[in-house]
């Protein structure tokens, strides 16, 4: 990076995200990883790469460690709100993903999106360290019930099931929900591409109400309490599209500088979590 990037800084229910409006390139995976990384840079879960369309919007969402992922919930809400914020649509927007296209609304201090899925598989699984649900709802889940949230090794147990042989070779991110009554969820979520807990999860809300309701647990319509101390709002019906409404605000707007990206390597024995 030669000169400055124009860029907006959002945050959706805690997911926090480095936009950019019709960039003239696309950042490489190193610059990604450079960005994201918090204290040294300007730190996000991840990089949204937002442009305008014909009929709305198109939006690619990076991972903090450079990849590209097929869908994230909480970044299309961001994106979904910065395009209105731009006035390139009033109440209604269609937003395209790599998923396919979803309809976004805007809501004053929400976003609603309805999500292209009508049947999601879900199949139980166990390993050495847990047992739960998987399900795919555009990117892989593994949904975890657990009865103490803040007792749970989030960090330690998150980054064993992401890279557990039983979800090879894509991995998975991993969901720990308590649940409070049939309609009400605590959330924390281990996030592939991240490699670490995020403060939300909006593709983890909506796999473990799909996962809640298939086993039981949990009826719609749904609260679901993130660690950033956000909710998200779930509908599901069978047979039907998904609904999701929760907060999606702008946080800052500015410039990245040369000194966002040539950062010093990150040494073997920094922090990474719970220990044990």
């Amino acid at each position: 990076m030669t000169r400055p990037v124009p860029f907006f800084k959002m945050s959706g229910a805690g997911n926090d995200f480095i936009v950019l409006v019709e960039p003239e390139a696309p950042p490489s995976p190193s610059t990604v990883r450079a960005w994201c990384r918090r204290g040294m840079s300007l730190g996000a879960d991840g990089i949204i790469l937002l442009s305008r369309q014909p009929t709305g919007a198109r939006m690619v969402h990076l991972n903090a460690d450079g990849s590209e992922s097929e869908l994230c919930v909480n970044g299309s809400r961001c994106a979904a709100r910065l395009a209105f914020h731009l006035d390139w649509a009033q109440s209604r927007l269609d937003l395209d993903t790599a998923s396919g296209r979803i309809d976004a609304y805007d809501e004053d201090d929400r976003i609603r999106l309805v999500l292209p899925f009508e049947h999601i598989e879900v199949t139980p699984f166990t390993t050495d360290e847990a047992t739960g649900f998987f399900c795919s709802v555009g990117v892989p889940h593994a949904v975890v019930w657990v009865e103490d949230l803040a007792a749970t090794p989030v960090a330690r147990l998150g980054a064993r099931l992401r890279h557990h042989r039983h979800f090879a070779p894509a991995g998975v991110n991993v969901d720990f929900a308590h649940v409070v009554d049939a309609h009400h969820v605590e959330l924390r979520t281990f996030e592939r591409g991240v490699e670490a807990e995020t403060l939300a999860c909006g593709s983890g809300a909506v796999a473990t109400a799909v996962v809640g309701q298939h086993t039981g647990r949990l009826a719609s319509p749904l609260r679901i309490d993130t660690a950033g101390g956000a909710s998200l709002h779930v509908e599901l019906e069978p047979g039907q599209a998904i609904v999701i409404r929760g907060e999606a605000r702008i946080v800052a707007t500015g410039e990245l500088m040369p000194g966002a990206v040539d950062l010093p390597a990150a040494p073997s024995w920094g922090p990474s979590g719970e220990a044990g």
